[in-house]
């Protein structure tokens, strides 16, 4: 049976309940980025509800269409706020406290203050909202679900485009993870300012370029 993200969390707490999710933790390049999302589900449009899921179970282009009527101009039943820690930052706080950054910096960039945070994962970024940590959130969450995919199709988006000003890392298709791609190309090109360089495999590239 397959088991699909709900309202019932949501409908425990005091509203509004934003769900927050982040991509981008485990790539040697560019930022980790953070999503909080705030679901009215008597608004929203139903069909697009039961499409919502952990944006890892959809395809591409499923994540691209949702992430198109998620973060729509003006789109009724959905709030949402992206926020983003530099590979600078994850060097100089490491990954976690990063991800908690971005994750705050989401929430503020929220338009609606929210009562109660769903938050994706087992660590608490203590943000100063009642929060409840949801392990697999983004499959039992509707408001993580729509996050994980505009956290995920966001920083997808700001890789392809660091792609074209840095060729020869496959950041288009790898979005910064460790491929033979992205070897090669740090062994070809070396090591740019969008490399996390407290990561063992850049940080090795640069002792060896040393």
């Amino acid at each position: 049976m397959t088991i699909k993200p709900d309202f019932s969390l949501e409908k425990a707490l005091p509203s509004p309940v934003a769900g927050i999710d982040e991509a981008g933790r485990g790539p040697w390049a560019g930022p980790v980025a953070a999503a909080a999302c705030i679901l009215d589900i008597e608004i929203i449009d139903q069909d697009i509800l039961s499409q919502l899921n952990d944006s890892k179970k959809l395809t591409k282009a499923k994540r691209e269409q949702l992430f198109e009527f998620l973060t729509y101009p003006g789109q009724e039943g959905v709030s949402y706020g992206i926020g983003e820690a530099s590979p600078q930052e994850i060097d100089q706080f490491n990954i976690l406290q990063a991800t908690f950054l971005a994750m705050k910096r989401a929430v503020e960039a929220l338009p609606t203050v929210p009562q109660s945070l769903l938050i994706d994962g087992n660590q608490d970024p203590k943000l100063g909202t009642p929060t409840q940590m949801v392990v697999k959130g983004d499959s039992k969450s509707l408001s993580i679900a729509a996050a994980s995919i505009i956290a995920k199709v966001y920083r997808d988006e700001v890789m392809e485009r660091l792609a074209e000003e840095y060729p020869g890392y496959g950041w288009e298709s790898n979005a910064g993870y460790g491929t033979r791609v992205h070897q090669e190309g740090l062994a070809q090109h070396g090591v740019t300012a969008h490399h996390r360089q407290s990561y063992k495999p850049v940080m090795k590239c640069l002792t060896q370029v040393a």
